[in-house]
C-alpha cells in the first residue's frame, strides 16, 4: 500500500517574515512549508531534505535569484521552481526561462495564486500516479489471466511490451511500493516466457513457418528487401547498437521525436547463445551459426579460436547483399572507441551514395563489460534505472546522434536494431568444465560438462538448434533467468565479481527479446 506524505515547498524571500500568513494558509491546506531569507540558505536546504517544489524570490541580496536558480537545477534539475518577481522585465525573464523555471507569479500574490500553482505541479503528479497505479493492477490481473492459456511469440511480447512500459513509469513516479510488485510480476512473467522459449527454439530453428518468430539469422534476409520496396530510391542505413534492450531504447527514442517518426516497431527473438560472436555473425550473415561454419569457415571463429571473433561482420554482410540480389552500393563500418564515431560523422558525405550503410556501435555492449570490471561504473550504473540512465546519457551526446542528424538531412529510412539484450544477474549456479571451456557466464560449450540438469536449458545436439560442433562430445548450456554460472574453484571470486552485474547468453526476456525500429525523417 502506498503511503502519501505531505508535499515539502521551500520558500526563500528575503522578506519572509511579511509572508507569514500566505505560509499558515499553505500549512492549513496540507503543506509544509520551510521558509528562508537568502538563496545561500536555499540550496543548504535542498542538500538536507527533499522538496517538492520551490517558490524563489527574484530579487535577494547575497546571491540573487537567478544564481540561485541555477544552483538548484545544478542539485535537483527535476525539481520545480516557480519565481516570485516584482516586475516582469523581458532580460529577467529571459534569464529565467533559460535556467529552466518552471512558472513565475509577480508581487503581490495572492493565496488563490499560490494554491492554483501547488495544484498544477503537484496535485496532477498524484493524480497521474493514481491512475497509473489502477492501470498496473488491472494490467497486472490481465496478464496473470493470460499466462495460464497458451501464449503464442506475438503474444509474449505485447506483455513485455506491456512490462517495459510499466518499468519506466513506476521508475519516474518513484512509487516503490508499486516498482516491487512488478519486480515479483517480471520474475514471473521471465519464468514462463523461458519455458516458452526452451519448448520451441529448436522448431524454431528448424524452419519459419505459422507461429514463428522472426530470428537473428532471418530478419535481415525478410525485412531488408521490404524495406528496398518502400524506400525506392532513398538511402537506407542500418544501424546495430550492440546489446540494446527494448527499455533502453524507449529511453532514447522522445530524443528522435523533432526529426524522426516511427515507420514501425516490431521487436524479433535473438537466437542462442544471445551473445555477439553468434547473435551478431547471424544477423549479418543471414545464416544461423552452424550454417556460417559451413558455409564459410575461413569466416567463423570458434570458441577455442584466437582472436576477435566478429572481425567479418563486413564480409557476411556483403556475402548476405549478393544471395538477397541486392546490386547497388553498400557500406560497413564499426565504431568501437570515440574517435571511429567522430571519423564517421566527419566523412558521412561519403556513405550518400550507397544504397545501404551497415553502422555497428558497440557502446551498450562496453558499459555492460565495463559494468563487471569496474566499480566505479557499478556505482554509477546502480539497478535497472542507472543502467537505462547512462545508456540514454550516452545516446543524447553521442556521435551517433550526431550521425542519425546526418541521415535525416539525406531523407533516409533508418531501421535501428541490435542482436541481443542484456540481463541483470543474481543467483550463481555451479557448473564444471575442461580447462578450454569457455569464460561467459551465461553460457558454456564443451565437453565433460558437470552441472544439475534441472537449473540449465541443455543442448546435446548443437545441429540441431544451428550451434557449431568442434567436437562429437560438445554441448551447450544456458543459464535462464537472473542466472550466472560460477566454477567450484574460487567460487566466492566469481561470484563476487558477476552478481548484480548485466550479462548475456542466456534464455530471459531482457536478452531474447529486442528492438528492430524503422525510422523516416519528419
Amino acid at each position: 500500500m502506498t503511503t502519501h506524505r505531505k508535499p515539502q515547498i521551500l520558500w526563500a524571500d528575503d522578506e519572509i517574515d511579511l509572508l507569514q500568513p500566505h505560509i499558515m494558509l499553505l500549512e492549513k491546506n496540507g503543506y509544509e512549508v520551510v521558509s528562508v531569507n537568502n538563496g545561500l540558505e536555499a540550496v543548504e536546504k535542498l542538500g538536507e531534505g527533499v522538496f517538492d517544489l520551490v517558490f524563489l524570490d527574484e530579487n535577494m541580496p547575497g546571491i540573487g535569484g537567478i544564481e540561485t536558480l541555477r544552483r538548484i537545477q545544478a542539485l535537483r534539475p527535476h525539481l520545480p521552481v516557480v519565481m516570485i518577481t516584482k516586475n516582469e522585465e523581458e532580460h529577467t525573464m529571459d534569464e529565467a526561462y533559460g535556467a529552466s523555471i518552471s512558472d513565475y507569479l509577480i508581487k503581490p500574490v495572492i493565496p488563490q495564486q499560490l494554491l492554483a500553482v501547488l495544484k498544477r505541479f503537484l496535485h496532477v503528479n498524484r493524480l497521474q500516479s493514481e491512475q497509473l497505479l489502477q492501470d498496473f493492477q488491472r494490467a497486472y490481473r490481465e496478464i496473470t489471466m493470460q499466462m495460464m492459456g497458451r501464449l503464442d511469440a506475438e503474444e509474449w511480447v505485447g506483455i513485455y511490451r506491456q512490462l517495459v512500459q510499466f518499468q519506466l513509469k513506476l521508475t519516474e513516479v518513484q512509487d516503490t511500493g508499486m516498482l516491487d510488485m512488478l519486480d515479483a510480476l517480471y520474475a514471473q512473467v521471465d519464468q514462463e516466457f523461458t519455458k516458452f522459449y526452451e519448448r520451441n527454439i529448436e522448431e524454431w530453428m528448424a524452419g519459419p513457418g505459422e507461429g514463428v518468430p522472426l530470428l537473428s539469422h532471418r530478419i535481415l534476409p525478410e525485412r531488408l528487401p521490404q524495406v528496398w520496396h518502400e524506400v525506392g530510391d532513398r538511402p537506407v542505413y542500418l544501424i546495430v547498437i550492440d546489446n540494446l534492450r527494448l527499455d533502453q531504447w524507449d529511453l532514447i527514442e522522445p530524443m528522435l521525436q523533432d526529426k524522426w517518426r516511427v515507420k514501425a516497431k516490431s521487436p524479433y527473438f535473438s537466437i542462442l547463445p544471445t551473445a555477439t560472436q553468434y547473435a551478431r555473425n547471424a544477423l549479418f550473415a543471414g545464416l544461423n551459426p552452424a550454417e556460417i561454419a559451413r558455409v564459410h569457415p575461413q569466416w567463423w571463429k570458434d570458441e577455442r579460436d584466437e582472436g576477435g571473433k566478429n572481425n567479418h561482420e563486413q564480409e557476411l554482410f556483403q556475402s548476405l547483399l549478393k544471395r538477397l540480389d541486392y546490386r547497388g552500393r553498400s557500406g560497413y563500418h564499426k565504431v568501437i572507441r570515440h574517435e571511429h564515431g567522430r571519423k564517421f560523422v566527419d566523412q558521412f558525405h561519403a556513405t550518400r551514395e550507397n544504397g545501404i550503410t551497415a553502422v555497428v556501435y558497440n557502446f551498450v555492449d562496453q558499459l555492460s563489460h565495463a559494468r563487471t570490471d569496474s566499480d566505479v561504473i557499478k556505482q554509477l550504473t546502480e539497478g535497472e534505472a542507472g543502467y537505462r540512465s547512462l545508456t540514454a546519457s550516452w545516446f543524447k551526446n553521442s556521435t551517433l546522434r550526431e550521425a542519425m542528424d546526418r541521415m535525416a538531412e539525406t531523407g533516409a529510412r533508418v531501421i535501428v536494431t541490435t542482436d541481443h539484450g542484456t540481463v541483470r544477474v543474481s543467483n550463481h549456479v555451479v557448473v564444471r568444465g575442461e580447462r578450454d571451456t569457455n569464460t561467459n557466464p551465461r553460457y558454456k560449450v564443451g565437453k565433460n560438462l558437470g552441472y544439475d540438469a534441472k537449473e540449465v536449458f541443455e543442448v546435446r545436439d548443437p545441429e540441431a538448434f544451428g550451434l557449431p560442433r568442434r567436437n562429437l562430445a560438445d554441448s551447450y548450456i544456458f543459464a535462464k533467468g537472473h542466472d550466472f554460472f560460477v566454477y567450484p574453484n574460487n567460487q566466492s571470486e566469481h561470484v563476487r565479481r558477476f552478481k548484480e552485474t548485466f550479462q548475456h547468453g542466456g534464455i530471459s526476456m531482457d536478452e531474447v527479446i529486442i528492438p528492430w525500429v524503422e525510422l523516416d525523417p519528419r
